[in-house]
């Protein structure tokens, strides 16, 4: 049987359970033993972080961090994919309960469910040391923060949000594409945006999104950066729109990448 087998490349052996995704001629056995040794870090495991987390550990990456401070509720069950019904019963942090799930998924993963708040003061610690940041936040100050550590430190990290129907999600490699603040110059005030708590959110723009994100990533983690869709990506499942957008070139003022100015 496949599982009982195991690929070869070179002098490692690749397990078995990868065999599908080696075969995929965009990721082969090199591609694979680069996911193997990759470092991620997923802040936030809410509704796309819990369907990245579980594309990224089935995908076989080295390690998984994830950093989250919030606990699971009923209300999460609709689109979060990692936690049930037990899980609210136990008042779990979300990154615990992310953490055994995907520990039992694949042992083979370094997963680390860490219960933090991202801020100035935690952020260098939290993420030191990774080689690719995967945003599940669900605000722009967490963003511009990961968005000011990654332009620092030269980590590339991918963007995602949704929010009823709609989604969007686009990469950013720091000294190569635009930064976060060169789209969006500032944050909406708020209460000005919707959300999920006052426009709601279907689970399938959710998972639509999240597999962009990882889709991306892996690009990223295997060395083919010249795959990368270096565009806007912008979905509506209910009005059938699904548009490519060309993101602005990098600002010459932009107080980030530009002035390296990392408030």
């Amino acid at each position: 049987m496949v599982e009982a087998e195991a690929v070869v490349s070179g002098q490692q052996q690749i397990p078995a359970r990868y065999s599908r995704q080696i075969l995929f001629e965009g990721i082969g056995p090199e591609g694979q033993r680069r996911i193997i040794g990759a470092r991620v870090a997923l802040v936030g495991c809410g509704a796309l972080g819990t369907v990245q987390a579980s594309l990224l550990v089935r995908a076989g990456v080295g390690t998984l961090r994830i950093i989250d401070r919030d606990f699971v509720e009923e209300s999460n069950l609709q689109r979060q994919i990692l936690f049930d019904e037990e899980d609210v019963r136990q008042v779990l942090p979300k990154a615990v309960a992310a953490e055994r799930k995907l520990r039992a998924t694949n042992s083979l993963v370094q997963v680390e469910g860490l219960v933090e708040d991202i801020n100035p003061s935690t952020i260098g610690r939290l993420l030191d040391g990774f080689d690719l940041i995967l945003d599940a936040t669900d605000n722009f100050d967490a963003r511009f923060l990961i968005n000011d550590y990654a332009v620092k430190t030269g980590t590339p990290w991918i963007y995602g949000a949704c929010v009823g129907s709609y989604g969007l999600t686009f990469p950013i490699l720091p000294g190569e594409t635009s930064c976060l603040r060169c789209v969006f110059e500032s944050a909406p005030p708020p209460g000005l945006s919707p959300s999920c708590d006052t426009a709601g959110v279907l689970g399938s723009i959710v998972a639509v999104v999240a597999s962009l994100q990882v889709a991306e990533a892996i690009k990223i983690l295997t060395g083919r950066r010249d795959l990368l869709n270096r565009r806007m990506t912008v979905l509506d499942l209910y009005d059938n729109r699904h548009d490519q957008i060309d993101l602005p070139p990098r600002e010459p003022g932009c107080p980030c990448c530009a002035e390296r100015k990392f408030e």
